[in-house]
């Protein structure tokens, strides 16, 4: 490794030691490390850094030489990070700097440790699926960053009344979803909005898509698993005039008469997990499974 990334959010500073821990182990091996913009002036800002560093601040000044893509923060910012490197297929890395992630799964304090079995090829890759949009009319918000690692989640605006999503399956008529709104979720996202509304947990490598409904008015519209090969067309029944639709964090209002055309994307995004993580094991300690929370002075 010889030349990576560091993404992090631009409106806080929660994590000053892991970013100098992060710095100072990339420097020891002789890494180049390019800040993007925006994360860099803070971190200048806040006198956080001893040096100065090359930066780097949209999609286009990044390309195959960088190796890694490290994000300090949650899941959120790797959701956001993954717009700069879109189809570049460089591979993340994810340091959680607050409450355990699904995507960031680095703990703060095996900062070292994790690179260190990275740096000598203890890891895996994992490749996560990701969902692209289409609309007609087109809607300008996603010209260039139509995709989801997440989800792509349709929503109400501006009502309390139920929106009606009109769901078909590779031009097959499927259903009408009355609800808040209709998830459609990888199984990356399996573990986002989509969990909390009673969707089913996948494995990042399941070749799976979603459809979750928020509380729908019908107790059997149930979270379907379909396959990720599957074409999926919605339709929007409002009072409103307007609906939202949702990519991970992106998020943009559109007319009801807005027809969306949801597809497996032709690229995916690498995660990179050392021989000290797991999906199963972040799964254990996140959902507290196979743990007893009872208090034992209770027994």
């Amino acid at each position: 490794m010889k030349k990576v990334a560091i993404y992090g959010q631009s409106y806080s500073i929660s994590a000053e030691k892991e970013i100098q821990i992060l710095l100072k182990v990339l420097e020891e091996n002789n890494i180049v490390s390019f800040i993007e913009k925006e994360f860099y002036d803070l971190l200048i800002a806040g006198n956080i850094l001893d040096k100065k560093y090359p930066t780097f601040s949209h999609f286009n000044d990044l390309n195959a030489s960088f190796e890694t893509l490290f994000t300090l923060g949650g899941d959120g910012t790797i959701l956001r990070a993954v717009t700069y490197i879109r189809n570049l297929d460089i591979p993340i890395l994810g340091i959680n700097t607050g409450r355990l992630g699904f995507l960031a799964t680095i703990n703060k304090k095996t900062i070292r440790e994790s690179i260190n079995l990275i740096l000598k090829g203890e890891y895996t890759i994992q490749k996560r699926t990701l969902l692209e949009v289409a609309t007609s009319p087109k809607t300008a918000e996603f010209s260039e960053l139509n995709f989801a690692l997440n989800e792509v989640t349709i929503a109400r605006k501006n009502t309390t009344s139920m929106i009606g999503v009109k769901t078909s399956l590779n031009n097959e008529y499927l259903t009408n979803y009355w609800a808040d709104g209709l998830i459609i979720a990888t199984p990356t996202g399996s573990t986002g909005y989509s969990l909390s509304c009673n969707g089913p947990v996948i494995s990042p490598d399941s070749k799976n898509v979603i459809i979750t409904p928020i509380a729908p008015h019908n107790l059997n519209a149930r979270p379907m698993v379909i396959s990720d090969e599957t074409s999926i067309q919605l339709t929007i029944d409002s009072r409103e005039k307007d609906f939202l639709i949702s990519l991970d964090s992106r998020i943009t209002s559109v007319t009801k008469n807005t027809a969306i055309f949801i597809k497996k994307a032709n690229f995916t995004v690498k995660t990179i997990i050392p021989n000290n993580q797991s999906f199963l094991q972040t799964l254990r300690t996140k959902l507290l499974w196979g743990e007893d929370t009872r208090n034992e002075t209770n027994l």
